[in-house]
């Protein structure tokens, strides 16, 4: 018979059978003496990649603490748990609805006040109003830059970037924390209120993220707003469906897309994902499109301030062309090919600026980040000040009583046809038409149908050429900066120009020039960006138009394989750029012709012994900044087996707490359980957690032992060291693990699992679990008949489970 042994549960028993059937690698290191043991190709452990950048535990770790806290809950706390999941996803949908009104709301009004008074002013003196225009613009801009490089550095840029690579197992330091989720809200409002070439919808997917997770770990502890009650959360696996739900919820707010939003957490972000999860998500994108739509009621009656619709996205075409021909699939797909490689050489300029950037600009400190910002936001205002000044005004034309447009429109309100220093009052300036205004505003002119000849094509090119090169300029500032409405901006443009030449051409077709300009947002979005199904699906929720989805379709299938022929998408340059190490969905093809060892054959793995003195565990946290260790044991023989994988936080929590420590080398009993909850090993989300140079120890404890046993992690996934690479990737990857061992072929087998082992079955009359397998329920019931938690060895050498025919 065969049990564990020390009082320790049978976790660490069978690991040490299993693992003591494997052959000792060749040139392993005997178990250490000392402090610690280096082995080649024992086990992968993980570094710190770049800066604070660290991989996540999605792994559930079954040490002796979970085991009793899984054992202490009621029968209630399923129920219960399950139903704080739903309630969560329900504050997660109202408080990322709530911020996006804010932002939107505060962006509209600012804008709105700003082009009121520089409109006012220049009818007196144009000087005066392009000063106070410009002092407007930077005033807020500066604001924005001066809460980013002050108070939340992890707030600059999209955030996307870093979401993905933390829903992907990697936890950079900072992006969810409360003064990060500040300083995206009050640094969108700055960049975007002023005027600056980027918009409000990828921070807004970060303040999303920001939401769930704050609310998943019961808000902060540094600024005392936090609450016990809804501690709960405390894994990283649980966190990750709530970033997930925030981040579907930022998309459904932003563009007002439910649908979109699940479908963009699911293509775009996630790198696991499961049908309860799917369900959540929906929840919480509906609870965001709710809040939404009941703030767009409220602003219909003139509450919002300036901007009376709330400047909530809403591109509205349906009033447009209705069908299309198929002599139009030539210009619909010139259009796909335009975006795909004005997309690419989008990402390939701002990966060049924004390295040159990181590498000596910003390195310099934050006022040149500050300047920098500032600068852009002069330069900004003046082209868009001064270049509607080289176009001349044109006559309004002459327009149906029931399209509602007007022209020219009064200033400071959204509509097409501005008024911009003309000397009639029935004149418009088109390219004021699209420079002086909100973004929302210009690309709801840039989409309006049935406006023919309302911009020249001289206007069109011009703009184009001067906000694309704004765009690229801007990417990368110290500043919240979303590129989805600038590349909605940008390829609105060319497919407008497009749109023109095939009205001229197709003079017998009803083509509107607005439809092409939703086809050329699209494509070019398709070709930064590489998003195909969500992006169609918000494409077709935010224009409330869906007999376009077939060219829709066209163009993003078009513009994604021209744009992937060149490079990656932005999110995947940009990840990289950070140093995050983001695993794509398949492996390189080159690692089908590896194995596993050859993956980690440089390494050396560095092990502790079960029993390790306190000295000799700090020394090894100095010295590497490995966050995972094996654990290993003499046997009976006296051959090393390894029982099992402690984390390196888990060893700092029990460097600081001390109270495992012991006086004798020798395992320690039961009675260790009672010391910690498996909360006390948690980390909060996205903070540096403990440092070996924050604990502080006397002599007197170095010379002490700990037992490490109850901490470590008794079965963590190994492979054969002649795994194919792409196997290993696959298994990493789709399981979120964080580190696998790597060990010789095996010598024996213990059991074979087949599907239907796992099916179990509730018995109604008896609340059981039954397993189908014959051979596990004489197992069981020998193991219950004996009354005792040990495993006979002639069981295991003939058991097979299910068999090998299934």
């Amino acid at each position: 018979m065969l049990s564990g042994d020390q009082g320790l549960p049978d976790g660490i028993g069978m690991a040490r059978l299993a693992w003591s059937r494997l052959p000792t690698a060749d040139g392993a290191a005997p178990l250490p003496e000392g402090p610690a043991a280096s082995a080649p190709a024992a086990a992968a452990q993980d570094e710190l990649f770049v800066g604070a950048v660290e991989s996540l535990d999605y792994e559930v770790i079954e040490n002796y603490a979970y085991r009793e806290e899984q054992a202490q809950r009621s029968k209630f706390w399923v129920p219960y748990y399950i139903m704080l999941k739903w309630f969560f996803a329900l504050l997660i949908g109202v408080g990322t609805g709530l911020a996006a009104i804010f932002i939107n709301l505060a962006v509209e009004n600012f804008s709105g006040w700003k082009f009121t008074l520089a409109f006012a002013i220049i009818q007196h003196s144009y000087f005066v109003g392009f000063l106070v225009y410009i002092l407007l613009n930077l005033a807020l801009v500066f604001s924005s830059v001066y809460i980013v490089t002050q108070f939340a550095p992890a707030a600059a840029g999209s955030g996307i970037p870093e979401i993905k690579g933390y829903l992907n197992g990697v936890d950079t330091h900072g992006i969810l924390l409360f003064r990060t989720l500040v300083g995206k809200i009050f640094g969108s409002i700055g960049s975007v209120g002023g005027g600056l070439a980027l918009g409000k919808e990828g921070p807004l997917v970060h303040t999303g993220a920001c939401i769930a997770s704050l609310l998943g770990q019961g808000g902060s502890a540094k600024y005392h707003l936090n609450s016990r009650w809804v501690q709960i959360f405390e894994s990283d696996r649980d966190r990750r469906d709530l970033v997930t739900c925030g981040c579907a919820a930022g998309v459904a707010a932003a563009f007002r897309a439910p649908v979109g939003g699940v479908l963009f957490a699911l293509e775009e972000v996630t790198s696991w994902w499961r049908s309860h999860l799917m369900w959540r998500v929906f929840f919480t994108s509906a609870v965001v499109a709710v809040v939404v739509r009941s703030a767009m009621n409220w602003c219909n009656s003139g509450k919002c301030g300036h901007f009376g619709a709330g400047g909530f996205i809403i591109w509205d075409i349906s009033g447009g062309q209705e069908d299309y021909s198929y002599q139009e699939l030539l210009p619909v797909a010139i259009i796909g090919v335009i975006g795909g490689l004005l997309g690419a050489l989008f990402n390939q300029l701002t990966l060049y600026i924004t390295k040159w950037r990181r590498t000596y600009l910003h390195k310099k400190g934050k006022r040149v980040q500050i300047f920098e910002a500032c600068l852009i936001s002069l330069i900004t205002s003046t082209v868009s000040f001064v270049l509607p000044l080289l176009r001349k005004c044109s006559p309004c034309p002459e327009l149906e009583t029931s399209s509602g447009i007007q022209c020219p429109h009064p200033p400071g309100t959204d509509g097409n046809f501005v008024n911009f220093y003309c000397s009639k009052d029935n004149e418009y300036n088109d390219l004021a038409t699209i420079f002086f205004n909100s973004q929302d505003d210009a690309i709801r002119n840039l989409f309006s149908a049935k406006t023919f000849h309302e911009y020249s094509a001289q206007s069109l090119i011009t703009f184009l050429v001067m906000f694309y090169s704004l765009a690229v300029v801007t990417f990368g500032t110290a500043v919240p900066a979303g590129q989805f409405v600038p590349g909605i901006m940008i390829g609105s443009t060319y497919g407008r120009l497009v749109g023109m030449s095939v009205v001229k051409f197709y003079k017998k077709l009803n083509v509107d020039e607005g439809t092409y300009a939703l086809l050329g947002a699209a494509s070019f979005l398709g070709g930064s960006m590489r998003m195909t199904v969500s992006l169609c699906v918000i494409m077709v929720e935010i224009t409330n138009n869906l007999q376009l989805l077939p060219l829709i379709m066209l163009v993003l299938l078009i513009s994604k394989a021209v744009g992937d022929f060149f490079n990656e998408g932005l999110y995947e340059e940009q990840a990289r750029l950070k140093g995050i190490p983001l695993l794509d969905s398949r492996p390189k093809q080159v690692m089908r012709n590896m194995n596993a060892k050859d993956a980690c054959k440089n390494q050396k793995v560095v092990c502790l012994p079960r029993v390790s003195r306190v000295v000799d565990i700090v020394s090894v946290l100095q010295s590497n900044k490995h966050n995972g260790f094996p654990i290993v044991e003499r046997g009976q023989n006296g051959e090393s087996l390894v029982i099992g994988l402690i984390l390196r936080s888990h060893l700092l929590v029990l460097l600081q707490s001390k109270v495992d420590f012991q006086n004798t080398p020798f395992p320690c009993g039961p009675g260790i359980l009672n010391r910690h909850n498996f909360s006390d090993f948690v980390k909060p989300a996205s903070s540096k957690g403990k440092s070996i140079d924050d604990i502080h120890l006397t002599d007197d404890e170095l010379g002490l032992y700990l037992d490490l046993a109850p901490f470590l992690n008794p079965s963590p996934y190994i492979v054969p060291e002649d795994m194919s690479l792409a196997k290993v990737y696959n298994l990493f990857r789709q399981l979120g693990l964080r580190h696998i061992f790597v060990v010789p072929r095996p010598s024996r087998v213990v059991g074979l699992i087949t599907r239907k082992d796992l099916l179990l079955e509730e018995d109604g009359n008896t609340a059981t679990t039954e397993l189908q397998s014959t051979s596990v329920r004489a197992y069981l019931n020998g193991k219950t008949a004996g009354g005792s938690a040990h495993l006979e060895r002639p069981l295991l050498d003939s058991l097979m489970i299910g068999g090998v025919n299934t």
